[in-house]
Order: structure tokens, then C-alpha cells, then sequence
């Protein structure tokens, strides 16, 4: 069979094998424990890991509070009339800025006009009197002395004369009234700001303090309103005396950043969430901030001093806690910090000191003791040996 000579072969070949097995002279591979060494070698002559750094700075760092906050409005007011009467005019358009004292309604004015008309008639009328009651008294007063007439008849002008004054005076008084009655069919801003959409329209039928006109709104100063936790009500204080701190209010939509102060501090904290309720005002002169819009608000609240600052970046959160790599004679070293107060990039910590080198990018490829060298220490490097002539 053709199958004799293959199992002739196999059988040959492990009988070789067992005996070259079985001899002395076979070449035996090292053991795992031989080979560590070499390894730890190999690992020593590694190249240093390129790294960037930075130093620690010693430096004020400003601790901000950040929060949601709503615009609103300084004034705002719903004009209504004071008088029962028809719309004759509207004197603006809707959406205009209207300054204050402006001119905004006439109403029918008709019947109040009338009645200052009859008030001034009444006043004329009256004054005669007095004036023939005054001149009366006076031939009296000339009787009297020629003995003419008895001292009773000159008391009775005198009378005379005190009773028409007094009905003078009201006659002024109810002149001032029907005066009073006559301007409330002139209706005009009490303030500067933003006309809102109007309500009636000329030959429109208003009742007393019932129907609106139009809103006013003041867009110039505006106002900001969030909440502060309680723990900073002593700063929000303090500031208040100094001028109110700065705030910063962003825009939801990046539409821009603005500035202002802190202007009023609530007078109760609210037991439910901790927090009192602040205003900022700001400059509104180009409208961006809106009455009922939402804002990034930050304020500082309060500054570290002399703070060690390093970037939030080269901190790295681990088993062991919160550590940084230092850089020291060309080696990385591995040394715990605690983070007093972390903004945006940079972060206050204690456990180091400042100028000292921080390890930046690169320190996820290192471990304690690893070689380093600075990225731009490695690019010099490599330029000048590209310069140099190629080894042999």
C-alpha cells in the first residue's frame, strides 16, 4: 500500500526527536528570570519622553460666581386714563422710543373745557364783587369818621368783603380742579423708553383706570435679576458700599458680553432654596438686552491672595488622588496637590510652589522617574543635528 512508506517516515522522525531529546547536548532556552535583566536594561537606555511644562505663578486669582439670570426692566408702566372720555389722537407709533414728557393720547376734552370756562366766569364774577364790597367798606370807614354813620354799618361791609374774599378763593380752588380735569385728556409718557403695542385707536371709547393704552418700558438702564447663595450675602454687602461689584452678563446666544454693577440685594433669603435675590443695572444704549431674556451671569464674589495657579489640564485625577507631574533634573516626579478653587483654565493648589516646572501635554506616557525633555528643547535639538554631517 502507498501508505506504508509515509508511516515509515513519521515513525522515524519521533524516534529522532526522542533521542536528540534525551541527549546532553541539546541547546536549553534561558529561564524567565535570566532574562529580566536585559529587560530592566533595555528599559533604563529608553529614550525621554518629550513633554511641554509650565510654571506655577503666584498671583491674586478672583473666585467667580456664575449663575442663570433673567433681564428685566427698571420701569415699566401701563398707561391708563384717569377720565371716562373717546380717543381724539394717538401721537407716536407702536414700537416707538418715546422720551419722557412726550405727548401720546388726546382725549375728547369738550366737557372739561366747558367747566373751566364756567369756573373762570364764576371767579370773574366774584372778583367784582369784592372788589364793590372792598370800595363799599372804604366810603364806610369815611362815614364813620364824619360820624355818618354807626360803627355796626361798617363792620356789616367789612363782613361783606371777608365773606366774598373766601368765596374768591374757592373759586380759584374749583378753577385749579376743572384745570386738573382738563389735563388728563392729555396723557403723556411719565418716563423714557419703548412704546409696546397700543391698545385703542382715535374715536375708541375708555373708561377710567380700567383701559390700557400702552405699555412704556425703560430699555436704558436695564436691569439683570438672579439669585445669590447665601454663604455670599456678606461679600454682595461689602460691595454695595464700595459702588455694587461688577457683574458680567452674557447672552444666551453669544450676542454679546456687558458689564455693570450690582445695584440691590433682597431683604429676606428664601427658606426653600438657600438664595436671595439680586439686581445688576447695565448700560442698554445699543437694545441688545431684551426685557425677559435669559443670561449668563459671573460675578466675583471674592479673590484668593497670592495663590499658586497652574492650568486645569496638567492635573490628573487618579487612584492615588489629585496629582501633577514636576519636572526635576530631567525627570518626571509625581507629587499630590489639593485644588483650593478651579475657573475656567486655571486652578489654585496647594503642595506645590511657585516656578515650579509642571509637566502640561505628554504626561499620559509618563510614570515616577520617567526621562523627560521639553518640546522646544527637542526641536532644537533636532535642528542642529540636521545640520551635523550623518554617523557612519
Amino acid at each position: 500500500m502507498k501508505t506504508v512508506p509515509f508511516l515509515f517516515t513519521l515513525v522515524s522522525g519521533l524516534a529522532l526527536a526522542w533521542l536528540a531529546g534525551c541527549s546532553g547536548k541539546t541547546d536549553v532556552a534561558p529561564s524567565s528570570g535570566a532574562a529580566s535583566a536585559p529587560a530592566l536594561a533595555a528599559s533604563a537606555a529608553a529614550p525621554p519622553v518629550t513633554v511641554s511644562t509650565v510654571k506655577a505663578q503666584q498671583r491674586d486669582l478672583p473666585v467667580l460666581f456664575k449663575a442663570n439670570g433673567t433681564v428685566s426692566a427698571l420701569t415699566s408702566v401701563d398707561i391708563r386714563p384717569q377720565v371716562s372720555s373717546v380717543v381724539a389722537k394717538v401721537h407716536f407709533r407702536e414700537g416707538q422710543f418715546v422720551k419722557a414728557g412726550e405727548l401720546l393720547f388726546t382725549l375728547d376734552a369738550r366737557s372739561d373745557e366747558a367747566n373751566v370756562a364756567k369756573a373762570q366766569a364764576q371767579l370773574a364774577k366774584d372778583k367784582a364783587a369784592l372788589d364793590d364790597a372792598q370800595r363799599q367798606a372804604a366810603r364806610s370807614r369815611q362815614l364813620l369818621a364824619q360820624n355818618f354813620i354807626s360803627q355796626g354799618a361798617l363792620d356789616t361791609s367789612i363782613t361783606q368783603v371777608e365773606g366774598l374774599t373766601a368765596t374768591l378763593a374757592a373759586d380759584q380752588a374749583a378753577l385749579d380742579a376743572s384745570r386738573v380735569a382738563l389735563s388728563y385728556s392729555r396723557i403723556s409718557a411719565p418716563h423714557a423708553g419703548r412704546a409696546g403695542a397700543v391698545n385703542v385707536f382715535p374715536g375708541s371709547a375708555v373708561q377710567a383706570n380700567l383701559t390700557s393704552l400702552v405699555t412704556i418700558t425703560q430699555l436704558d438702564p436695564i436691569a439683570v435679576s438672579f439669585n445669590l447663595p447665601q454663604r455670599n450675602l456678606p461679600d454682595a454687602m461689602s460691595s454695595l458700599k464700595d459702588g455694587g461689584a461688577e457683574v458680567t452678563a452674557t447672552l444666551a446666544d453669544g450676542a454679546g458680553t456687558f458689564k455693570g454693577h450690582l445695584k440691590f440685594v433682597d431683604n429676606a433669603v428664601d427658606a426653600g432654596s438657600g438664595t436671595l435675590k439680586v439686581k445688576a443695572v447695565f448700560e442698554n444704549r445699543e437694545g441688545k438686552l431684551w426685557p425677559g431674556a435669559f443670561v449668563e451671569v459671573s460675578q466675583t464674589v471674592s479673590t484668593l491672595k497670592d495663590a499658586v495657579v497652574i492650568p486645569q489640564a496638567s492635573i490628573v485625577q487618579g487612584a492615588r488622588g489629585t496629582v501633577v507631574y514636576v519636572m526635576d533634573g530631567g525627570k518626571a516626579n509625581l507629587k499630590p496637590v489639593k485644588v483650593l478653587y478651579a475657573q475656567d483654565n486655571d486652578a489654585a493648589v496647594s503642595g506645590i510652589k511657585a516656578g515650579d516646572l509642571i509637566v502640561l501635554d505628554g504626561r499620559q506616557n509618563l510614570r515616577p522617574g520617567t526621562p523627560v525633555v521639553e518640546r522646544a528643547r527637542d526641536a532644537a535639538s533636532a535642528a542642529s543635528g540636521a545640520r551635523r554631517p550623518a554617523a557612519p
